[in-house]
């Protein structure tokens, strides 16, 4: 499972390719900013960044952590930015401020990331996800009939635990019932992919790119949910078409028994108090999301306390030796994916970088000047069907180009789900493509994908239909 989230954030390659194009040298980034488009440190920062990521594109092949050249490649054009200021403006103060304001977004998007990782990591540990599972493999329902439960349930789970842990427990479900069935384990895949996509795009919480508009206050949070309809267009739309050819069978009935651990429900009950604190600090108190995340995790660590002054000990086997230990909130810290996380902190600041160069300030003017905003943040969508949205996202934001709400909310919805397109376009899909070896794939995600791109014009024009009044309604600020 590590191995294929490793694999999920490596496409931004193309993102700045039109950056490297003649005739872009003419952004002017600020009064306080040098214009270094045409600089040695603007072409030798553009070459460290396509080199940092040809190694990010290459990790299952060579082994690199894909945080390695990231994190590398951030530091140094950051240097060389700092270098060229101090020997051609005197100083390099602007440089230190702008450093500071990147990592200080990170580190909000790296707590409140850490925190929600941990209790996805402790429901895991306490049988949560197994439980549900193991429910549905003994449902005795048919082939089609799953094919429904799973979308919809990657649908609606995807919104509070992320589409990839939501998509790699429904696919577990699908190769479990479907072991006999090669095409509905295709088909489910697929469509648990879309469907987990589609979901995790109507919530802060459901991917990353929501939770960085949401933490950016640009979008408030109960405005998130005028996406659901779109959402829910976006998936059913190229799910009618796959249920067609969904075997009209049953499977044969399975036999498994798991049962959850000691205090699963009221972590799973903590989960549910700390979102809440986090939306009520946020909205109410206009605090940063992150406190009421890093509070939420406090419950947790203290209930963690409670099961191990209680007694509540994990059976853990080492060879023939049996051995016991408590339960412990660090372990499950322990299990975050720090790869992504430092990958993360990688991106922000090479993005930063280059926005500070005075790339992004063009890439706005002629995406959203030129094209228009309705144009603009379609092609989002499409470019994330090849590049990570993550990237496409944060350059966005940082681009910050001036749109109303329902242009925050259109950015929102096609970054999140076009990554659908593909199955390399999301970290859902290619997770699956590892879990199931050889069964869910490219082409067969391909042969698809002229009925998932029907939805995905069809989620906008729903968007522009239904939410066509918050087109003029200003966003929230950012």
């Amino acid at each position: 499972m590590p191995t294929a989230r490793n694999r999920s954030l490596t496409r931004l390659l193309v993102a700045f390719s039109a950056l490297l194009l003649p005739g872009l040298a003419l952004a002017s980034v600020g009064a306080n900013h040098l214009d270094l488009t045409t600089t040695w440190v603007g072409y030798t920062a553009i070459i460290i960044f396509v080199i940092a990521y040809g190694l990010v594109m290459t990790e299952e092949f060579t082994h690199l952590r894909k945080s390695k050249p990231v994190v590398l490649a951030a530091g140094i054009i950051w240097i060389l930015i700092a270098l060229f200021y101090t020997t051609h403006h005197g100083d390099s103060k602007a440089v230190g401020e702008a450093v500071r304001h990147n990592i200080l977004e990170f580190a909000e998007l790296f707590l409140f990331l850490l925190a929600a990782m941990t209790y996805i990591n402790a429901m895991e540990e306490r049988n949560v996800f197994e439980a549900l599972r193991v429910w549905l493999v003994r449902s005795g329902y048919g082939y089609r009939k799953l094919f429904w439960i799973t979308g919809f349930l990657a649908f609606f789970i995807s919104p509070v635990a992320d589409n990839l842990t939501t998509a790699l427990l429904m696919c577990a479900v699908v190769m479990a019932v479907g072991a006999e069935s090669r095409r509905f384990v295709a088909l489910g895949c697929i469509n648990i992919v879309v469907a987990a996509n589609a979901g995790g795009a109507f919530s802060p919480f459901g991917d990353i790119t929501t939770l960085m508009v949401w933490q950016k206050g640009v979008i408030d949070f109960q405005t998130f949910f005028l996406l659901f309809l779109p959402s829910l267009v976006n998936y059913v739309v190229p799910a009618y078409f796959m249920y067609r050819a969904v075997p009209d069978e049953t499977p044969p009935p399975q036999e498994e028994d798991v049962h959850m651990k000691r205090g699963a429900r009221r972590i799973v009950l903590l989960f549910l108090a700390t979102i809440t604190t986090a939306v009520c600090v946020h909205n109410f108190l206009h605090l940063p999301p992150v406190l009421g995340m890093m509070t939420g995790l406090a419950y947790l660590k203290i209930f963690g306390y409670y099961l191990g002054r209680t007694g509540e000990l994990a059976t853990v086997k080492a060879g023939a030796v049996e051995d016991t230990m408590p339960f412990d909130i660090f372990n499950k810290i322990a299990r975050a994916e720090w790869d992504t996380l430092l990958f993360f902190y990688g991106v922000v600041l090479c993005v930063g970088g280059l926005g500070f160069i005075g790339y992004l300030g063009l890439v706005s003017e002629l995406a959203y000047v030129d094209l228009g905003a309705t144009a603009a943040n379609t092609l989002v969508g499409i470019l994330s069907a090849i590049v990570d949205n993550i990237p496409v996202m944060f350059a966005v934001l940082t681009m910050n180009p001036d749109m109303s709400q329902g242009q925050w909310l259109l950015v929102t919805l096609t970054a999140g789900v076009g990554g659908s397109l593909l199955s390399i376009g999301s970290a859902a899909g290619v997770a699956l493509m590892g879990q199931t070896r050889g069964i869910y794939t490219f082409f067969e995600h391909l042969r698809w994908t002229k009925y998932i791109a029907l939805g995905y014009f069809a989620s906008i024009l729903t968007h522009l239909i239904v939410n066509f009044w918050t087109f003029s309604i200003p966003a929230s600020g950012g």
